[in-house]
């Protein structure tokens, strides 16, 4: 029953594209100014609707945080996978040596990167004061 189904509904819709095709061979062939006026304003309102969309809609702030927190793990992730050029190691002769070679392996090196943001300004709060 349900392939009966899918196959009626197919049908419907092949019919229907069908005579929207015919209905726009139609229009072009009897009324080409008017068909293409008609998609011109067609056009024309899509893209007043598509920029009225586009000026009315900002992003949050978080959303442009987290676009930032996405760079910049990105810039982090790069930066990590670069190859260091390797050094020629050398002997360690006095204590001092020793110790900035162990200074130097005990300092993590995490890559993290600053994202800016409003730390300064206070939340408004109400006080029941």
């Amino acid at each position: 029953m349900a392939f009966l189904k899918n196959r009626i509904s197919f049908s419907i819709v092949i019919g229907l594209i069908m005579l929207a095709v015919i209905g726009v061979a139609s229009k072009l062939f009897t009324d080409p100014a008017g068909f293409f006026q008609g998609i011109a304003v067609m056009l024309v309102i899509g893209a007043v609707i598509f920029f009225l969309i586009r000026r009315l809609y900002k992003p949050s702030p978080a959303k442009r945080e987290q676009r930032a927190f996405v760079k910049a793990a990105k810039r982090s992730v790069k930066r990590h996978n670069q190859k260091e050029p390797s050094q020629p190691k050398k002997k360690a002769n006095n204590l001092t040596s020793i110790k900035k070679l162990r200074a130097r392996k005990n300092q993590s090196n995490p890559q993290l990167t600053v994202i800016e943001g409003k730390k300064g300004k206070k939340k408004n709060r109400a006080s029941f004061f």
